[in-house]
């Protein structure tokens, strides 16, 4: 049996920037960490339109660089900036779009598939 101590040897900060320069491209996600078996936090490329989609449970998005927005079908769309965060409701059909090159940090249920329901 491990204690709780000898657990946290195994531990190591995770660079975001560094995970951010390793990213293959558009859209693919990478999971950084994962929270209590409930929660992934991804991080992912955003460029371009990804396609519309929706999720069976709330999906947040944090703006960690560059600038992109969330359109919601039959709403204004969300401009997220650097530090900026939006919860897209579980239902709500959506799609990231980025003009350029742009960095969101996800946090989601591990089992969340990427196009949606």
């Amino acid at each position: 049996m491990t204690t709780h101590h000898e657990d946290l040897r195994h531990l190591t900060a995770v660079s975001v920037p560094h995970a951010v320069a390793a990213l293959p491209g558009p859209f693919q996600q990478h999971t950084l960490a994962r929270v209590n078996d409930t929660t992934a936090v991804r991080l992912a490329r955003l460029e371009g339109s990804f396609p519309w989609h929706h999720h069976d449970e709330d999906e947040l998005f944090l703006c960690w660089d560059g600038t992109f927005r969330i359109e919601l079908e039959g709403r204004d769309p969300v401009v997220l900036r650097a530090g900026e965060l939006f919860v897209v409701p579980r239902g709500i059909r959506h799609r990231p779009v980025a003009e350029e090159a742009a960095h969101v940090l996800l946090v989601e249920h591990p089992d969340t598939k990427q196009y949606g329901s």
